[in-house]
């Protein structure tokens, strides 16, 4: 057992430090209450009943029936408690482990599946609830139980208890191997859950390229080989239980024979009473219950020690956005200087390689070039997704460093290519579920962009329903709101990666009069395949393979006859 990692995790316990302590209070009195009922059934047989004492039976009944209930109580106060303590632990590093997640570099999520992350946040964390609810404290309370259990035992005929538990070897050999076992089928499960989840997440999300190409049978192929993995690891984990518990009660059984037999042979000779021998049946079984469930609680523990030891990985991840800057203008002008940056995604795999360029305030830059040729890895470095290698970028002349990154991402709207939409409503992906935002605000900027009419004509408006990752609206639609999304925030610097690729002809109409219209006074980057979206952009760059091959405006590139005349002239034929 990882001690350390275990006290790591009660530490999350400790604003909740009187629940804890009350439960173990409460595991030390129930451990102390178990032996009473059948020390009290003794005492009955053999006082109240062998001595015909009618009425202090009556009142020995009555006071059996009060320890029942308060037994009956103190269980249910402590169930409830330790799964209390459990739930609002794991509520707590959920939080935690989200927010984590949230403020992750992007880079972060380039090298681990989104399933697996989804694993940590949900399945790992419910394994971590069962250390409180059935784990460390549980076991503490049924050890204080056998242990209570067997001192009175112990206290009432030393001889028969002896004799009785003289079959607690086979118990312990047989849990012994229990535990091992499930402890491997555990951990195949937890394996095969997190292949499972990463598995079905990105073929949900890729369903449409799945079928597109009509891969359905070789997919499913790969899914039964990982779904058969999961059910072949409960399955060993459902045999272990199914030959250790008719072990439990073969010996419980034993130990119960050999009680009649030793106790048979010793009431004969008057030295063992009727009540000690009803008493002590009470006791093995008492005994045995915590006993064949405490292998189990021990894997439990385990595997929710492991299952924490998955999430602190999450949350001890070094690839935290650091946002080591103060400043925190309020506005901004939107000077842009790229100063020979260097940047790479993959160790040794150089993207960019020593650009510089000077974007003025209130200018519009256009970057062209092949697939591969870097443009869209500016605008990602330009708003900290991903770290530099070398160089320096600087924004109204100051380096990027020494803003807070959230006050400087305020500044910079983003127009994707790839559009992604949340399950809401229209006004909940236009505003990002700000409700500080006027909604007379997002009318404004939808008419501006002139997509107010296409909206009011969904069912319900803005409050249409967009579904996950947009799907009841048409890629142009979608791609209309994400600029209303960009524009809304009215940034200092707009970029826009492939805006208008996936629209159609008239929405691209639309889109072109609402970039001429807003970019006036901004400073713009225009990412764009279809060159007749930049033909007025003051400055144009060329890229290829990371460098910068060419720039200047459209009129002098053409007269150029270089790699941007080619690229135009090859493009506009296809257009």
């Amino acid at each position: 057992m990882d001690t350390p990692l275990l006290k790591r995790l009660f530490a999350y316990a400790r604003p909740y430090k009187k629940t804890l302590y009350l439960s173990m209070s409460l595991s030390v009195i129930l451990a102390a209450v178990s032996p009473l009922r059948p020390y009290l059934i003794q005492l009955s047989v053999d006082k109240y009943i062998g001595g015909q004492m009618l009425k202090g039976l009556i009142w020995v009944s009555v006071i059996q029936f009060g320890v029942l209930l308060a037994e009956t109580f103190l269980r249910f106060w402590f169930m409830y408690r330790i799964n209390w303590l459990g739930q609002t632990v794991v509520n707590d590093i959920r939080k935690e482990v989200f927010s984590k997640i949230l403020h992750q570099n992007i880079a972060y999520f380039d090298l681990t599946p989104i399933g697996t992350l989804t694993t940590r946040t949900v399945n790992d964390l419910e394994s971590v609830n069962d250390v409180f609810s059935e784990g460390i404290i549980s076991i503490v309370a049924d050890v204080l139980t056998i242990l209570a259990i067997i001192t009175v035992m112990m206290f009432t005929d030393w001889r028969l208890t002896l004799v009785c538990l003289s079959v607690f070897p086979l118990l312990i050999v047989a849990t012994y191997i229990f535990k091992e076992s499930v402890n491997k089928s555990f951990q195949r499960v937890r394996n095969a859950v997190a292949a499972l989840n990463a598995f079905v997440q990105e073929h949900l999300t890729g369903m449409y390229i799945v079928q597109a190409f009509a891969a359905e049978e070789r997919e499913l192929g790969k899914f039964n080989e990982i779904n058969k993995e999961h059910r072949d690891a409960n399955i060993n984990g459902i045999l272990a239980y199914s030959i250790f518990f008719p072990v439990v009660e073969i010996v419980l059984a034993l130990s119960l024979g050999l009680l009649v037999w030793y106790g048979a042979v010793r009431l004969l000779h008057f030295g063992v009473t009727p009540g000690t021998i009803i008493a002590f049946v009470m006791y093995i079984n008492l005994l045995f219950r915590p006993l064949r469930m405490l292998a189990d609680k021990f894997n439990v523990l385990q595997m929710g020690v492991i299952a924490g030891e998955r999430v602190f990985t999450v949350l001890d991840s070094d690839n935290t956005l650091q946002d080591n800057g103060t400043l925190q203008p309020q506005k901004i002008k939107g000077d842009v200087t790229f100063k020979d940056v260097h940047f790479q995604y993959k160790e040794g795999v150089p993207v960019l390689k020593g650009v510089s360029f000077t974007l003025p305030a209130g200018k519009t830059m256009a970057v062209v070039g092949h697939t591969g040729a870097g443009k869209s890895s500016l605008i990602s470095i330009l708003n900290r997704q991903y770290e530099i290698e070398s160089g320096q970028i600087l924004v109204d002349g100051r380096p990027l460093q020494e803003y807070d990154i959230y006050a400087l991402r305020r500044h910079i709207g983003i127009v994707l290519q790839d559009v992604f939409l949340f399950s809401g409503t229209v006004m909940d992906n236009i505003t990002l579920r700000n409700t500080e935002i006027p909604t007379a605000k997002v009318h404004e900027v939808a008419r501006m962009l002139g997509i107010h009419d296409f909206i009011t004509r969904l069912p319900g408006g803005y409050d249409f329903n967009v579904m996950e990752r947009g799907n009841s609206l048409s890629q142009g639609q979608r791609q209309l709101l994400s600029f209303a999304r960009a524009l809304l925030y009215n940034p200092s610097i707009l970029i826009l990666d492939e805006a208008t690729s996936s629209v159609d002809s008239e929405s691209e109409q639309l889109i072109q009069h609402a970039i001429d219209t807003l970019i006036k006074g901004r400073t713009s980057i225009v990412i764009a395949h279809r060159l007749s979206t930049i033909r007025k952009a003051d400055e144009i760059l060329v890229m290829d393979h990371g460098h910068i091959t060419e720039r200047g405006t459209h009129t002098e590139l053409l007269a150029a006859r270089g790699a941007y005349y080619n690229l135009y002239t090859t493009v506009e034929k296809v257009v």
